[in-house]
Formats: C-alpha cells, sequence, structure tokens
C-alpha cells in the first residue's frame, strides 16, 4: 500500500519561499517515481516537477531557477521548495508517485501516475 501526505501550504506573500513536503509511506522495496503538480481552480493539472532519474530533477519551465526538488528514499520524504513566489502560482499542490517505469519526457504527464496526496493549497497575495 501506498499513501501520500503533502504539508506546508497556506496564504504567503509574493517574493516568499515556502518549503512544502511529501510524507511517503510504502511497504515495499519497489522503485518509485515522484512528481509534484499544481491545480488552479478552473485550471487543468500541471506538472511542476519530478525526478525520475536520480540525482536530476526535471521542472516545468515556468518554474525554472524558482522552484527545487528533492527526494530522500532513505526517509520517505519528498521536498519541493518554492522560491520567488508569484500570484500565478497559486494553486493546490499535490504530490504523486508510480512504480512503473516513467521516462523522462513524460515525467510531467498526471497520467503517467498511479498514486496522489489529498493536496497542500498554496495562495499567493500580491
Amino acid at each position: 500500500q501506498v499513501q501520500l501526505e503533502e504539508s506546508g501550504g497556506g496564504p504567503v506573500q509574493a517574493g516568499d519561499s515556502p518549503r512544502l513536503t511529501c510524507a511517503v509511506s510504502i511497504d515495499t522495496h519497489a522503485m518509485y517515481y515522484m512528481a509534484w503538480f499544481r491545480q488552479a481552480p478552473g485550471k487543468q493539472r500541471e506538472g511542476v516537477a519530478a525526478i525520475v532519474i536520480p540525482g536530476r530533477a526535471t521542472f516545468v519551465d515556468s518554474v525554472k531557477g524558482r522552484f527545487t526538488f528533492s527526494k530522500r528514499n532513505t526517509k520517505n520524504t519528498m521536498t519541493l521548495q518554492l522560491d520567488i513566489l508569484k500570484p500565478e502560482d497559486t494553486a493546490m499542490y499535490y504530490c504523486a508517485a508510480v512504480p512503473e517505469y516513467v521516462d523522462e519526457s513524460r515525467a510531467l504527464l498526471p497520467t503517467e501516475y498511479r498514486y496522489w496526496g489529498q493536496g497542500t493549497q498554496v495562495t499567493v497575495s500580491a
């Protein structure tokens, strides 16, 4: 069984740097591929960051240079550091995981992931 739970969201000001954490409960030794997504009201779910190759993260263009993604298998956590936040970053942020192989070119597609957290809301005020 796989369970994911996000934390760290809340109301923030533009330019702030909150840190989102996903706690991962996995009872097997299987390899899991991890990602962060976000969804604003009335918009489609958007891939934000993913790690499918050890030591290298993939980011959507709009957050490159501002967000940092880390994954610690031994501690069963993944973290998304949000820097220089903008009002357009306002969204519900979700973490996701899948035990099957994910090609890096598809790592930011929500259809690739099987397990999801409930989300944590980030609201950025100008």
